[in-house]
C-alpha cells in the first residue's frame, strides 16, 4: 500500500531519517509499489516469495543511500 506522506512511514524510519530523506523514501517506495505490483515484473517472476512491499522497501532504502550516508554515530547525513 502506498504512503500518502511521510507521516505514514513506520516510526522507526521517521526516527532514523531526516525529513528530506523520508521524502525520498516515500517517493521511491510508492514508485516501486506501482512498478512491482505485478509478480511477473519482479526478479524471479511468480516464483519469488518477496512481495511488492518487501521489494519496495529495498528500493526505497537504495534510493535514500544514493543521497545519504550513515555516520559512525548512527545519524543519516547528506553525502
Amino acid at each position: 500500500m502506498p504512503y500518502k506522506d511521510i507521516q505514514e512511514l513506520p516510526q522507526k524510519i521517521r526516527n532514523l531519517l531526516p525529513e528530506h530523506a523520508q521524502k525520498i523514501y516515500v517517493k521511491s517506495y510508492n514508485n516501486a509499489i506501482e512498478e512491482y505490483k505485478n509478480p511477473k515484473k519482479r526478479r524471479g517472476g511468480d516464483k519469488t516469495k518477496e512481495t511488492a512491499e518487501i521489494i519496495a522497501h529495498k528500493v526505497a532504502w537504495a534510493a535514500v543511500k544514493k543521497k545519504y550516508k550513515k555516520e559512525n554515530e548512527g545519524n543519516w547525513v547528506e553525502k
